[in-house]
């Protein structure tokens, strides 16, 4: 079978914070490549650097050295301008805390990324952000409030919000990590169907060594480095 090129692709990233004697160096030379239709976990104790990597790949903060492609566009060199123009057309980021507006509605919170993104006409947008709430489990709650959801029902809007502008890689930070263990599976479970069944591409960081176990693979981190 012809090889799969990725969809991200990293090579020796470097990233230091602070100055002088306060000067750390939080990653340390890291090499990573995301296949698509994989679920991929970054797991590791708190302080070893797992959201400063996803701030630099989902390209929210540039690394000190090392280079960064994301579908074949070299994007650790690219202007302020094009990496936040990336940002819109290629990516979509889930976080712990999933950051609706609460005064939109469900169907409103979807609709933000397309309408900035501006592929769409108004109906086609309408359509997709109805289609992705109904995928996944909210077709009759489009018109509520995201304040008047629960809390993982506002995740699972989040998570539609992301697939909103159709990115080729999906960046979730701690995605469960408000959520009890019910709604824990369910969201973990909607992120493995987006990988196997729609083929995006997944990468999830989680202290959950449960549902880091069942993802496709894990990259462990200590250090700021990968360790097997």
């Amino acid at each position: 079978m012809p090889s799969v090129e990725p969809i991200l692709r990293a090579e020796n990233l470097h990233r230091y914070l602070g100055q002088g004697e306060n000067r750390t160096h939080v990653l340390r030379g890291l090499n990573l490549a995301l296949t698509p239709g994989r679920l991929y976990a970054v797991s590791g104790p708190s302080g070893c650097g797992k959201s400063t990597l996803l701030f630099l790949l989902g390209l929210l903060d540039r690394q000190d050295t090392g280079d960064i492609w994301i579908n074949g566009e070299l994007m650790s060199t690219a202007s302020d301008a094009a990496r936040t123009a990336a940002r819109s057309r290629l990516l979509g980021f889930i976080f712990q805390f999933h950051f609706l507006l609460p005064e939109f509605s469900a169907l409103e919170n979807v609709l933000l990324p397309m309408r900035k993104l501006g592929r769409l006409d108004a109906g086609a947008m309408q359509a997709r952000a109805t289609q992705l709430l109904a995928d996944v489990g909210l077709g009759d709650k489009g018109h509520r409030l995201a304040h008047q959801l629960s809390g993982g029902e506002q995740q699972r809007v989040a998570i539609a919000r992301a697939l909103a502008n159709d990115p080729v890689l999906l960046l979730a930070d701690e995605p469960t990590g408000n959520l009890d263990v019910e709604n824990s599976h369910h969201i973990f479970n909607l992120l493995s169907d987006l990988a196997h069944k729609h083929g995006h591409t997944v990468l999830a960081v989680t202290h959950n060594p449960e549902l880091a176990a069942r993802t496709d693979h894990i990259l462990r981190m200590k250090d700021g480095a990968f360790i097997s």
